[in-house]
């Protein structure tokens, strides 16, 4: 049954809005990977979450068939919709153009109703900052790539229960009956053919290379140390790429890292000649309504092979300097972000220096709010935050302008945002680490480290393989 009478539908279409309709039913025989089945189309998407590795999130998100791409190369703006065009100019500009609607919620209750998913890339920044471009781009896909849906699917963790969700625009002709009969036969698609897809063997892909030796990234975190020493920078990340073939397919691969590596960002999204995935435990920002929320995590330590190691390396860690400093100088960097589109006094430390468990790291955590401004939204947090101080160092731009000369490659996805824009005005975007993309039976995963004056090039080399490991392992 939908949720709205004909009355209601009709007197919401005269308004001029853009407005949910939805049909919510029982939802326990059925979970988010059986729906991402059954549901048909293309570029299909999921984002799931699971707090600190542990309890899922209350939300999970499906969807397919997007009416609307928007795709980046530099300042080339391509947008598919029935016809391709061609623009120039910030790519964000555009998602907003088509996302920022009159929009009534309707009585829906979540925090995205339908809107652009997708991926802004690392090297986005170079429409924001005039930073040297030196390097090749060896994978080949767009700098960020947005897709719009107005319908999908919602699966509600608590309640246990599947909602199936479309919005309806005010040039839209679909009648009432129309919609209702779409709805329904969405939600017989989800649940009808109900099977139990095991999950393949993996493909052990283990000829993994490297865009660095061992002793090319070593000199790679002595040069970065060099200028830190000179007071060019406070810290810098610098990263490095593993690339190996896979006979996996794609979504399977991503079954086997939700299962391993749960993680407050879980996404799969199916760009058609590609595939994003990623288990990243890192907000870049996000908004609710008028709060503008970032979570900086830097500080690592291996898991222990006990509760005990465990304990004793979360000690070691949060009583470490060198870890401490670094952290501080971050979330520092963390509020000064958040600060540019944020009510004057409003910014704020809901956690400071907290150690979180995933499945093969720890890391240091803090929460950083604020209250929007109200001359600003999701599109200025997202530019002001955009790439983290984690992934760069600092400051920021003379950490990116080194990151340019220090690694042999563009970024491309890597260390670049992947989330949400809903159209009730929320944003969601974490920082894509942990995160791997595949591309004609290749995959491609990046991991980085932050250098500070005392680091030690060989430690560091292997925390970058440590922040990789999952991902390898699902390979």
């Amino acid at each position: 049954m939908l949720n709205i009478s004909k009355e209601e539908f009709d007197k919401l279409k005269s308004k001029n809005v853009v407005f949910p309709i939805y049909i919510e039913i029982n939802g326990d025989e059925l979970t988010p990977v059986s729906i991402f089945y059954n549901l048909k189309g293309k570029n299909k998407f999921l984002l799931e979450s699971a707090e600190s590795g542990k309890e899922w999130g209350r939300y999970s998100f499906i969807g397919s068939n997007p009416y609307l791409k928007v795709k980046s190369y530099g300042n080339k703006v391509e947008i598919e919709n029935k016809q391709r065009t061609i623009k120039y100019g910030k790519v964000l500009d555009y998602i907003k153009e088509n996302i920022q609607q009159n929009y009534d919620k309707n009585g829906l209750k979540l925090p995205f109703t339908g809107g652009a998913i997708g991926y802004a890339g690392y090297d986005i920044i170079r429409q924001y900052e005039k930073l040297p471009d030196k390097n090749i781009d060896e994978i080949g896909v767009p700098e960020s790539y947005f897709m719009f849906y107005k319908e999908f699917v919602c699966y509600d963790h608590f309640k246990h229960t599947v909602s199936v969700i479309y919005n309806v625009f005010p040039n839209d002709f679909e009648s009432y009956d129309a919609i209702k009969e779409r709805l329904s036969s969405l939600l017989n698609e989800i649940k009808n053919n109900i099977e139990n897809h095991e999950l393949p063997v993996k493909s052990n892909a283990t000829n993994f290379k490297s865009n660095f030796t061992m002793e090319e990234f070593c000199k790679t975190v002595e040069k970065a140390k060099e200028y830190i020493k000179n007071g060019d920078i406070f810290q810098v990340v610098p990263s490095q790429r593993l690339i190996a073939k896979t006979d996996s397919q794609p979504f399977d691969i991503y079954r086997r890292l939700r299962s391993i590596n749960p993680s407050p960002y879980l996404f799969y999204i199916d760009f058609g000649d590609y595939q994003l995935m990623g288990s990243s435990p890192e907000s870049l920002v996000a908004v609710f309504g008028n709060k503008v929320i970032t979570n900086p995590i830097a500080g690592t330590r291996p898991r222990g092979k006990s509760e005990e190691e465990d304990l004793k390396l979360k000690e070691e860690l949060i009583n470490d300097e060198k870890e401490r400093a670094e952290h501080v100088m971050l979330v520092d960097l963390g509020r000064n972000d958040i600060g540019k589109v944020s009510e004057f006094g409003s910014v704020k430390l809901d956690r400071f220096m907290e150690v979180d468990f995933y499945s093969h790291v720890m890391h240091i955590v803090s929460k950083v709010s604020g209250k929007l401004k109200k001359d600003m939204t999701a599109f200025d947090a997202l530019a002001a935050c955009l790439p983290a101080g984690t992934v760069t160092g600092a400051p920021k731009v003379r950490a990116m302008e080194i990151i340019d000369e220090l690694e042999n490659i563009r970024r491309s996805f890597y260390a670049g945002a992947v989330g949400y824009f809903s159209y009730n005005g929320n944003m969601d975007m974490c920082i894509a680490i942990r995160t791997l993309l595949l591309k004609d039976n290749i995959a491609y995963l990046q991991a980085g480290c932050g250098i500070v004056y005392d680091s030690n090039p060989e430690s560091e080399y292997y925390e970058t393989l440590n922040k990789a490991m999952a991902l390898k392992e699902v390979l």
